[in-house]
């Protein structure tokens, strides 16, 4: 039962931090400092990573009528062109990170760390500090997921590379920072990000199952689901409050909590231990 409660937390933790732009790679590595499971180092790379799935069916439902592109008349199968044109810009915008999937190994061997996570979530929330102010007095250029050209696709999947180089960067964060800083509106350029995660989260998790093996006990089998089920419930409802969240304010408190979170656990790690 202990374990079942810890994945459980792990998976409240993907469920709020996978859409927060605050990474959730970087907060579910330092809360498994502190709420050790009892598994092997193997299915708990494989475990951070696949729970994430359940984030992801969250904008799978939310959406659903706004990125399927295919509906059903008269008999016929009738595409939606806007649609299949965003699916057009969100391959492309996963490109970037295809080409670093090679070296995922590596990376999280060198940067899955507390303190290079920290310094990420401090450098980060200063960058989304400084882009909110300058942005103070901007209107955004793009208000319409249809309006986002393929140069700005580009763009963003670039932020999303550099945070699949590094834990604590936040891939929603990193995305949602690039967009605002190329004019698109917090509000679309946090819709994109959710449905860029759809493809880049499903391709992460097939990587890591094909690399674990398939090899689940019933006990790891049960944590897993436990963690999905748990996040899939927990990001609805975070979803959905920051849609409603960035109508009406910036970002910059996001970035106020990453910088007293990167301080936090450098203090922890440098000076506590």
């Amino acid at each position: 039962m202990i374990e079942i409660l810890k994945a459980i937390i792990l998976g409240i933790v993907e469920g709020i931090t996978e859409w927060l732009p605050i990474s959730s790679t970087g907060h579910i590595i330092l809360v498994d400092e502190f709420l050790k499971m009892n598994v092997s180092e193997q299915f708990m790379s494989m475990f951070t990573v696949v729970i994430q799935l359940g984030a992801i069916l969250a904008v799978v439902v939310i959406y659903w009528k706004k990125i399927f592109p295919f509906r059903k008349k008269e008999g016929k199968i009738l595409v939606n062109k806007n649609k299949m044109i965003m699916w057009i810009k969100i391959v492309i915008a996963c490109l970037p990170a295809a080409l670093i999937i090679p070296f995922d190994d590596k990376f999280e061997e060198l940067f899955h760390k507390p303190i290079p996570i920290a310094l990420a979530l401090i450098i980060v929330g200063i960058l989304f500090i400084l882009v909110e102010n300058r942005n103070t007095e901007k209107t955004a250029k793009i208000n319409s997921i249809n309006d986002i050209t393929y140069q700005a696709a580009i763009i963003i999947g670039v932020f999303q590379m550099i945070a699949g180089i590094f834990p604590g960067v936040s891939r929603s964060g990193a995305t949602i920072l690039g967009g605002i800083s190329i004019g698109l509106s917090r509000t679309i350029a946090a819709e994109f990000t959710f449905f860029l995660a759809i493809p880049v989260m499903f391709g992460a998790s097939f990587i890591k199952l094909l690399k674990f093996g398939f090899a689940f006990t019933g006990f790891e089998i049960t944590l897993l689901l436990v963690a999905s089920l748990v996040s899939f419930i927990v990001s609805v409802a975070t979803i959905k409050f920051l849609i409603n969240y960035v109508k009406k304010h910036d970002f910059k408190i996001f970035g106020w909590y990453r910088i007293a979170l990167g301080i936090l656990v450098i203090l922890y790690f440098t000076v506590l231990q």
